[in-house]
C-alpha cells in the first residue's frame, strides 16, 4: 500500500494544532497521533502557568520565598531559555510573565500609558533574577510576584518533543503545526520536501513566496490584528521585556531553524530587537534564517536564504 498523509487538527495548549503523519493506513497514522497529542498534553502540564497544579506554578507561587524542586525536563527548558535570554540581550526572557497588563490591545485603551507606568510594569522581569540549583534541580525566583510563563516557547518545545518521539516510533515523516509553528521531518510521499507559504501581512490573499522545510522548523510571529496607534506610531502586542514598550516596525517576522523551541524564542526576539539589530544576530548564527516584514511592507531576508519567488 502507498504511504499517504494523514492529518487531524485540535486544540492544545490553547492553540489550534494540526498533526500530520505519513503513514500505511489511517489505523497506524491515528494511533501515532494519539502518541504525539498525549505528549503534547503531558508537556502542558509540565508548564502551564494557567494550571494551578503544575510545577511551573509552583515555581510563580514560590517567588520571593523558597526554591522549587522540579522534573529535570522543566530545569533544562528553563536552563536553555536563559541562554536564549542571554544570546538575544534580554529580547526574550520568560519573566516577561512579571510584567503588568498595562497595553490592552482589544480597543479600549484611549491613553497611552505614562513613562512612569511602563517602567513600573517591568519592575519584576529580568532573567537574572532566576536562580538555579544544577545539583538539587531547584529554581528560584529571587523577586516577590516574580513569574515565569513559557508562552513564547512553549508550543515550539512541545512540537520538538512531539516530533522527537513519533521519529523514535518509526514515523518516517510529518508536519506538527502549532498555530503557525511548523515542525517538519521526511518527506511527502511523492518524495517532494514539505513547504510552508509565506505571505505578506498587508496582502493576506497573496503568498509571496513558497519554501522547502527540511527536517526543520519553521515559526512566523506577527499578529497583524493585534496592536494600537498613538501619535501615528503603530505598537504591536509584542511588548519589549526591557523596556515594557511595545515592539514597533516590524509587522512580521519567519524564523527558520533546526528546532521550533529555538524558531519560537528567535521570531519574537527579532520582533522586539527591531530588524536591523535582530537580521545582524540571526546572520550570526549557523543554520538559521529568517524574512522579516516591516511596517511599511519591505521584505527582508537574511543572507543565505534561498526563496522561490512565486
Amino acid at each position: 500500500m502507498a504511504q499517504q498523509p494523514y492529518k487531524r487538527t485540535l486544540k492544545l495548549m490553547g492553540s489550534r494544532f494540526d498533526i500530520t503523519v505519513v503513514a500505511n493506513d489511517s489505523t497506524s497514522a491515528n494511533k501515532h497521533i494519539d502518541t504525539a497529542v498525549a505528549e503534547i498534553s503531558r508537556i502542558e502540564k509540565l508548564i502551564s502557568s494557567w494550571d494551578a497544579n503544575s510545577q511551573t506554578s509552583e515555581i510563580n507561587r514560590n517567588s520571593g520565598v523558597n526554591p522549587v524542586k522540579v522534573d529535570a525536563e522543566l530545569f533544562e527548558l528553563i536552563e536553555r531559555s536563559i541562554k536564549l535570554s542571554q544570546l538575544t540581550d534580554g529580547a526574550f526572557d520568560i519573566t516577561y510573565a512579571s510584567m503588568d497588563k498595562i497595553w490592552k490591545f482589544d480597543g479600549s485603551m484611549t491613553l497611552m500609558p505614562s513613562e512612569k507606568e511602563i517602567k513600573a510594569s517591568v519592575a519584576k522581569v529580568g532573567f537574572r533574577n532566576i536562580v538555579l540549583d544544577r545539583e538539587n534541580k531547584t529554581v528560584f525566583l529571587k523577586l516577590e510576584g516574580m513569574k515565569i510563563g513559557f508562552g513564547a516557547i512553549g508550543k515550539g518545545y512541545a512540537a520538538d518533543k512531539a516530533k522527537a518521539l513519533l521519529i523514535s516510533k518509526g514515523m518516517p515523516a510529518g508536519i506538527i503545526n502549532a498555530s503557525g509553528d511548523m515542525n517538519t521531518w521526511g518527506k511527502q510521499p511523492n518524495g517532494k520536501e514539505w513547504k510552508v507559504a509565506i505571505t505578506n501581512p498587508m496582502n493576506k490573499n497573496k503568498v509571496f513566496a513558497l519554501l522547502p522545510v527540511t527536517n526543520g522548523a519553521v515559526v512566523t510571529s506577527g499578529d497583524y490584528e493585534k496592536y494600537v496607534n498613538f501619535q501615528g506610531k503603530r505598537y504591536t502586542h509584542i511588548i519589549d521585556p526591557r523596556t515594557g514598550y511595545p515592539a514597533s516596525g516590524i509587522i512580521s517576522v519567519t524564523v527558520f531553524a533546526p528546532k521550533a523551541e529555538l524558531a519560537d524564542a528567535l521570531a519574537t526576539s527579532v520582533f522586539v530587537m527591531g530588524k536591523e539589530a535582530g537580521l545582524d544576530r540571526i546572520n550570526q548564527l549557523p543554520g538559521i534564517e529568517c524574512i522579516i516584514i516591516d511596517d511599511r511592507g519591505n521584505i527582508t531576508k537574511s543572507k543565505n536564504i534561498e526563496i522561490d519567488k512565486l
